[in-house]
């Protein structure tokens, strides 16, 4: 006589049916990925076209750098030369006009005035550089003694 382990029909269940959860979770899914927007922008991109024997070389540029420097006296040296306020705004204008934007380095003394400091940066920011850097900045550190 086979003897069959059966629980009580009073008895809870010990196992959970997962078959609607997956139902739930499938669906839910598709409905995830019909939401999804397909790309439909581009970017183009110019790239760089092969060219054989026949094509020349192009040079390579010349890295420009000008420097801007403020003197304890609050003079304002361009790359060495002394210049004014109307002078630099030129200087500032002819340089963003180049193929190749060079690079301007600001460099104001430790003893340069604030206003002449900020008032050259209100030229330079008016101008339009957009390569443009504080150098020197390092002499001023100060280091505490521990």
């Amino acid at each position: 006589m086979a003897a069959t382990l059966m629980s009580s029909p009073d008895a809870p269940m010990s196992e959970l049916n997962t078959t609607p959860l997956i139902d739930v979770m499938l669906v839910l899914l598709v409905m995830f990925i019909i939401t999804i927007p397909v790309a439909t922008h581009s970017i183009d991109v110019d790239l760089p076209v092969p060219c054989g024997n026949d094509c020349q070389t192009l040079p390579k540029p010349d890295r420009v750098q000008n420097k801007i420097v403020i003197d304890s006296a609050d003079r304002l040296l361009w790359n060495g030369t002394q210049v004014t306020q109307a002078q630099l705004g030129a200087l500032l204008a002819e340089t963003t006009e180049m193929a190749v934007e060079p690079e301007l380095q600001f460099e104001p003394e430790g003893g340069a005035s604030y206003s002449t400091a900020a008032l050259t940066l209100r030229t330079i920011k008016a101008s339009g550089v957009t390569k443009f850097g504080f150098v020197g900045n390092e002499k001023y550190r100060q280091f505490a003694a521990n």
